[in-house]
């Protein structure tokens, strides 16, 4: 099967496409690797830095939905056909390429089938799952900061996924604990008035 960058590439720049790109369109694209596809385009937007306003809710839920498919299991994932048929501007896809292709390309470079277990079996998938969860939800909360880390922790392990490379996915775990920790940070912060949590450890320590 072609990279996916080649794959993106010849479907949204060299063929011709109708002004809007739905989500069902993108499916058909995903072939057998359809869990890992969908979870590193929809967390794309949101990963590159980059403004992406309005797209980390919608595109979070989705991911969050997918996520709670993989922990189930589910080999063909299942979406809302409201959701299928929701379309983008071919002109917005095209910006957002433009600017992560150079990224994909070079993730691309790195990967190569090792580690399988992590990405191929019921307990390494459960635990993606899970992860990407977390992630989605707070991609989901609209406060400044729990977006972008959680969206390159999602858009890392997710690549991993589809290209069965278990050492890229456990990176992007690895993202997405840090993002975690950030994510929760700034949620105490904001609910305690500027104490972050690694002023409440401080303090904890000190007792």
């Amino acid at each position: 099967m072609a990279k996916l960058s080649v794959e993106l590439e010849r479907y949204f720049f060299e063929e011709e496409r109708s002004s809007d790109v739905k989500l069902a369109d993108i499916l058909a694209l995903a072939g057998e690797r359809i869990f890992g596809f969908l979870l590193v385009i929809l967390s794309l937007p949101s990963a590159l830095p980059v403004p992406a306003p309005g797209y980390s809710i919608p595109f979070g839920i989705l991911m969050f939905l997918l996520a709670v498919q993989l922990i189930a299991g589910s080999k063909v994932p299942w979406l809302p056909e409201k959701m299928m048929k929701g379309s983008m501007k071919l002109k917005t896809v095209q910006s957002f390429l433009k600017k992560g292709l150079p990224w994909l390309k070079r993730i691309e470079a790195l990967t190569r089938p090792r580690m399988t277990y992590i990405c191929t079996s019921l307990p390494g998938r459960t635990i993606i799952g899970f992860a990407i969860c977390l992630m989605a939800i707070s991609m989901m909360i609209p406060i400044p900061g729990t977006n972008t880390l959680p969206a390159i922790g999602i858009f890392v392990t997710a690549f991993g996924l589809q290209e069965d490379d278990g050492f890229i996915s456990l990176g992007g775990l690895v993202i997405s604990l840090i993002a975690a920790v950030l994510s929760t940070s700034i949620i105490i912060a904001v609910i305690w008035g500027g104490t972050s949590l690694v002023d409440l450890l401080k303090e904890s320590l000190a007792r």
